[in-house]
């Protein structure tokens, strides 16, 4: 089985946190939240879950860089963008087409786009 990483992107420079959700029209909020517990108990059943979270925003972002000896942290993210990841899962699927699937549950449940990718395998030991 392999690992995918799927992602749920923003795309706004609007930061949404779990208190500005709560501007949200409370019973469409409620729908997609209903959505997702759905769509997260369907993956815990099937075994493909092996876990999630929500991000903070970007403006809360650090970066670390030791490239040049010495250690500096930076109160900014890694790169600037238009677009962030706020959320993700990472799954177990037996093939790529299984974890679109289950991508394709994450967008209707969230009605956004996510990002599908494998995560890579360790190199064969030599």
């Amino acid at each position: 089985m392999t690992q995918y990483f799927l992602t749920l992107p923003h795309d706004s420079a609007t930061e949404p946190t779990m208190a500005s959700m709560q501007e949200f029209d409370p019973a469409q909020l409620a729908a997609v939240m209903a959505a997702v517990d759905e769509f997260n108990s369907a993956l815990k059943d099937s075994g493909a879950w092996l876990f999630a979270g929500g991000l903070n925003p970007p403006s809360t972002a650090k970066t670390v860089d030791v490239t040049s000896g010495e250690t500096r942290v930076l109160d900014e993210p890694f790169v600037e963008a238009p677009s962030y990841v706020g959320g993700f899962w990472v799954i177990e699927a037996a093939d790529e087409t299984a974890a679109i699937e289950w991508a394709t549950r994450a967008s209707a449940a969230l009605q956004s786009r996510i990002e599908v990718r494998a995560l890579q395998e360790a190199p064969p030991e030599v």
